[in-house]
């Protein structure tokens, strides 16, 4: 017996119509020189951007949320996509599935299969400024370059909502990262990673 109410029913009928802009931010997308490797989904308008140079690929059944009913905490902002500088790359393999989440590469980021983030998450692979003279601050593609470190998350892992991927992090195959943790260093395989900074533990099962 369904438990569906008017109100659900009537809910249900506003999402499904709220993935119709979709094919139009696909085409967006492809305009911006996004690569696809098959469906992709988008719930809501992304923020993206490629240098010159730069490379975005997403893979089948990949899902981007960007609108506010897009996850059960809300999405606060867009998702942003991100290749920096000529040479970045950011390669989401198949079903991963974002939500309000930012992905800047300077040099690369890349993501397994089936992959999920919560929202607000967020993984950089650099740090955006850098000291310049005496109180300045460079932003610079050179400065980027040489200051990037690529970063590599694994097959069916888990990032919470808020939680914070920093340069030259790679985390293993089913691993999950706690919701608002700061992580700087590798998570193995399988492991958790919860606080700021992040410790790691061996999951109990």
């Amino acid at each position: 017996m369904s438990n569906h109410t008017p109100a659900t029913a009537f809910g249900d009928l506003l999402a499904k119509l709220r993935q119709l802009p979709s094919a139009l931010w696909r085409l967006e997308a492809r305009i911006k020189g996004v690569e696809f490797g098959g469906k992709c989904v988008f719930y809501g308008r992304p923020i993206l951007s490629i240098a010159k140079g730069g490379r975005i690929f997403l893979g089948n059944n990949v899902a981007v949320g960007s609108s506010v009913r897009d996850n059960p905490v809300a999405c606060f902002q867009p998702s942003v996509l991100r290749a920096m500088i000529s040479g970045s790359q950011l390669v989401l393999g198949p079903s991963v599935g974002l939500s309000g989440t930012v992905l800047c590469a300077g040099a690369s980021i890349e993501v397994g299969e089936g992959t999920i983030f919560g929202s607000g998450a967020m993984v950089m692979d650099h740090d955006f400024h850098w000291p310049t003279g005496q109180w300045g601050w460079a932003t610079d593609d050179e400065s980027c370059r040489k200051n990037a470190r690529p970063i590599k998350i694994g097959r069916g892992v888990f990032v919470g909502a808020r939680a914070i991927i920093l340069k030259g992090v790679t985390i293993g195959d089913r691993a999950a990262i706690g919701a608002g943790a700061v992580v700087t260093k590798d998570v193995p395989t399988g492991h958790v990673a919860v606080g700021n900074p992040a410790r790691v533990f061996r999951r109990e099962n």
